[in-house]
């Protein structure tokens, strides 16, 4: 057999592996879904009341969506991995007991305070879950029980509430605003940029889609299996406690009562952004409009006017269902 004809028998492999129109499509919606209805409901939004597309209604948005953002930055690192952090609640709200009690010394302390404490939380979860094998439900259930009933024993089961000074440059830094803005907004904006830059550039967000993806065929390949689950689950605890720090200054104190049932909008949020729950898929800036989202929606639900606040959990819970068969629906059809 000559050269030219073992060349013609041969298979044409790179074809096999060339994605169909039908797989970007549906990759596409996966991965943009979420923009495309923030982008439908800012358009409704704007036609249908007054003050919606305002700069001061819009910069609430902007605000309130801040400290939830943070948080499910963390937690899609976590996600992607193909696990859960269900202590980001109770973590987010010690961060903020933690700062307000450490401004009395000063302001790097307000800060420093709660990231080494929530950080540690996270590192201790993401230990026993990469090196002990401990399953995460199981693992950060516990962190949320252990991070309430810390910072309820540090108020004194609630009963003290500790404030921050409103000239503290802590509380300056919570509740100042550049062009309209608030400071949150604009460190989550660049927290989300340097979380994009790690997940889609560097060795360690290829890992984080490796383990997601196949963590045994990881572990094979030489991939840091244990390592990157102990980094990402330290992430998630220090966006948390540092979502809390911030949240306290913008309110002048720490509230023990903030928190409860975070962990649930911020895992929707994550979800309705593109990332799927079974880990291996998903992206910070699907994040950040699946977050936006769900501000949005409540914003709307307030400008109706009489429909309570209570709406907006059932219309997210609606969203999130949608989301999830959906995203079942385009990982079967993909696969077929």
């Amino acid at each position: 057999m000559t050269t030219e004809q073992a060349a013609a028998d041969a298979p044409v492999v790179h074809d096999a592996y060339r994605p169909s129109r039908r797989d970007r499509a549906f990759g596409l919606i996966q991965r943009h879904g979420a923009t495309a209805v923030l982008v439908l409901l800012l358009a409704v939004g704007s036609l249908a009341f007054a003050r919606f597309p305002t700069g001061e209604n819009l910069g609430d948005i902007a605000i309130t969506s801040t400290f939830p953002a943070m948080v499910a930055l963390g937690m899609t690192f976590v996600i992607i991995t193909g696990g859960i952090d269900l202590s980001v609640g109770s973590v987010f709200a010690l961060g903020g007991v933690l700062a307000a009690y450490a401004v009395r010394w000063g302001t790097p302390a307000a800060l420093l305070v709660p990231l080494v404490a929530c950080g540690t939380i996270g590192l201790v979860q993401g230990l026993l879950i990469a090196r002990v094998r401990l399953a995460p439900f199981i693992v950060t259930l516990a962190g949320l029980l252990g991070a309430r009933g810390l910072l309820l024993s540090i108020s004194h089961e609630g009963a003290t509430t500790y404030l921050i000074p409103h000239g503290s440059m802590l509380a300056r830094f919570g509740q100042g605003r550049l062009l309209g803005l608030g400071y949150p907004v604009y460190l989550t904006l660049a927290l989300f940029v340097v979380g994009a830059v790690l997940l889609q550039r560097t060795g360690f967000g290829q890992a984080v889609y490796a383990i997601g993806g196949a963590e045994d065929a990881a572990a094979l390949m030489g991939v840091p299996v244990a390592r990157t689950k102990i980094i990402v689950y330290a992430l998630s605890g220090t966006l948390a406690g540092l979502s809390g720090a911030l949240n306290a200054a913008r309110l002048s104190s720490g509230v023990t009562i903030l928190g409860t049932g975070m962990e649930l909008d911020v895992i929707a949020a994550v979800v309705i952004g593109g990332t799927l729950l079974t880990g291996g898929a998903g992206s910070v800036s699907g994040t950040i409009a699946g977050v936006l989202l769900l501000g949005v929606i409540q914003n709307l639900i307030n400008q109706i006017g009489d429909l309570s606040s209570s709406y907006q959990q059932v219309v997210s819970g609606a969203f999130l269902a949608v989301v999830v068969v959906a995203q079942t629906y385009l990982s079967r059809a993909r696969r077929m």
